[in-house]
């Protein structure tokens, strides 16, 4: 093991006098810890064909999915630190599984280096036309009045919508009652028949209901309102300041990845989150583009990590 580290040492310290300046000559491998398919790999395929361009250089995509993305996260903290294996942090792998998982075989601020903060893609609070509800006020006023009566869906435990809904019934101070279900298409059909009251969907699938009357549209979980719904407000304006829950990804690499190459990629990154036809595409997807510093993106993880830890407490959720 201390070979094994020493060699990483040194090949740190050689790459600024060899590699840096012809950085980089050969393809990059980017790991996402989720099946091809779903939104994170189609976020990180992006990002790959967009930098690829930049650099000059392929950017290969290696799914590693599996164990709520831990097994890729393993194999990328595993790598050599020289820029050419590069992972998909999401909150999920960086900010929640270190507080849901006892034996973790990474810790995501010792093991990575963040590099940029991509996406952000906020959930929306929706609840059953019947529920006699407006706006966010009048649903937690209606909670308030039937403490333990009203239900929420989601994927299951442990999934974005749920503890979605967690930190709402925290924030709020309602008792409101988590039904997990085996997929989030499951709970959200339940919502629309009226067997439960109320969901945080994925935006954009959630819209074309809302457009139809089908679900009532309450307000975004992001920070800010999202350029794909800007008429919704968000769940933080409207009466619950600090709220915000969003599935997120950026970019991270091995421990000890010089900084130059960090500073390099995040560089490249942040261009491609300014680009006019990729910032459509990602807003045509319920997307917000961000594009951070590696500074910003550390401190993102450490205060999502913090924030999660609290509900996860909160909820009585056990690390597995």
């Amino acid at each position: 093991m201390k070979h094994a580290l020493r060699a990483v040492t040194l090949l740190a310290a050689l790459l600024p006098a060899t590699a840096l300046a012809t950085y980089p000559d050969r393809p990059i491998r980017l790991m996402l810890p989720f099946p091809p398919g779903g939104p994170s790999d189609i976020v990180g395929r992006m990002f790959a064909q967009e930098l690829g361009k930049s650099l000059g250089q392929q950017v290969v995509i290696d799914n590693r999915g599996g164990a709520a993305g831990n097994i890729a996260c393993e194999i990328a903290k595993n790598a050599a630190p020289d820029g050419y294996t590069l992972l998909q942090g999401t909150v999920g792998t960086m900010s929640i599984n270190p507080h849901l998982y006892k034996n973790l075989p990474y810790e995501p601020l010792r093991d990575f280096a963040p590099i940029s903060l991509l996406t952000e893609t906020p959930y929306l609070l929706v609840i059953n036309p019947k529920v006699p509800a407006n706006n966010v006020k009048e649903l937690v006023a209606l909670a308030k009045s039937q403490p333990g009566k009203l239900n929420f869906a989601s994927g299951g435990v442990g999934t974005g919508n749920h503890f979605s809904g967690e930190l709402f019934k925290s924030l709020a101070g309602i008792d409101i009652v988590h039904i997990p279900y085996k997929g989030s298409g499951v709970g959200q059909n339940d919502v629309l028949a009226g067997q439960v009251q109320m969901m945080f969907i994925n935006l954009l699938p959630a819209l074309p209901f809302v457009q139809q009357g089908r679900l009532r549209g309450l307000g975004v979980t992001s920070a800010k309102r999202s350029a794909a719904a800007p008429q919704i407000p968000t769940i933080a304006e409207s009466g619950f300041p600090g709220y915000q829950s969003t599935s997120w990804h950026g970019f991270v690499a091995p421990a000890k990845t010089p900084a130059p190459i960090i500073k390099r990629l995040n560089a490249e990154l942040v261009k491609i989150t300014q680009q006019a036809d990729v910032r459509q595409r990602m807003t045509g997807q319920g997307t917000d583009l961000i594009g951070s510093t590696p500074e910003e993106f550390r401190k993102m993880i450490q205060v999502e990590s913090a924030k999660w830890a609290n509900v996860i407490k909160s909820a009585g959720i056990k690390p597995e």
